[in-house]
């Protein structure tokens, strides 16, 4: 799997890159500003990139306005965008355009390598990876009101479906059944009026949609 890294911090940068070569991967380029990065996604067209969310200039948005402007240019080029902090608009920008292969993590957990990088290679597959601080935010958004139809177990399975889990992985972390998640999912489609889909991001644009209603 090839990968362009655009981050300004040279530690950070040096350490993403080093994280995932020793998981497989190939860093094709590794750069510190967003002209740089849009320069390198078309010289090395790689398989997905990592993007800070803000990069030099300004330091405002660079880093989003580069991956929306590589996702135009090569038509989906999966994109995962790194943040210090919660910045739901820019989630929200990722996800608009309804199609796969974009992530959202905060920078912590970068602290976490097999999370890490089971998020690059789930953005690099067509998937969706939301961290779990942004989709907690959403939910918590939506107000008790919201939610009242569901029951706790359905508002884990939310939570996690949000993030861009599969049912696999939704079974693996609450220590289930793959069948009693799909069971979940489809309550909670059903409660929500939402239509059911086996596609995961399709899923997760679903959820998202509602959250943000």
């Amino acid at each position: 799997m090839r990968v362009v890294i655009a981050e300004d911090l040279a530690l950070l940068r040096d350490g993403l890159t080093r994280l995932l070569e020793d998981n497989g991967c190939e860093v094709v380029a590794a750069v510190e500003d967003a002209d740089a990065f849009l320069e390198a996604v078309e010289r090395e067209r790689p398989d997905v990139c990592v993007v800070d969310v803000r990069l030099p200039p300004s330091f405002r948005d660079e880093g989003i306005r580069g991956a929306l402007a590589a996702r135009e240019k090569l038509d989906g080029l999966p994109v995962l965008v790194l943040s210090q902090y919660v910045e739901r608009v820019f989630a929200k920008e990722l996800l608009a355009d309804g199609r796969g292969g974009v992530g959202y993590l905060l920078k912590d957990r970068v602290g976490d390598p097999a999370e890490f990088v089971d998020a690059v290679r789930r953005v690099a597959a067509g998937g969706t990876a939301m961290d779990p601080e942004v989709v907690a935010q959403l939910v918590a958004g939506r107000g008790p009101a919201r939610l009242e139809e569901l029951t706790p177990r359905e508002r884990d399975v939310l939570s996690l479906m949000a993030e861009g889990r599969s049912n696999s992985g939704i079974a693996r972390e609450l220590v289930v059944t793959d069948g009693a998640v799909e069971k979940h999912v489809s309550s909670i489609f059903g409660k929500l009026g939402l239509p059911p889909s086996t596609d995961d991001h399709r899923r997760v644009l679903a959820v998202m949609a509602w959250l943000e209603d």
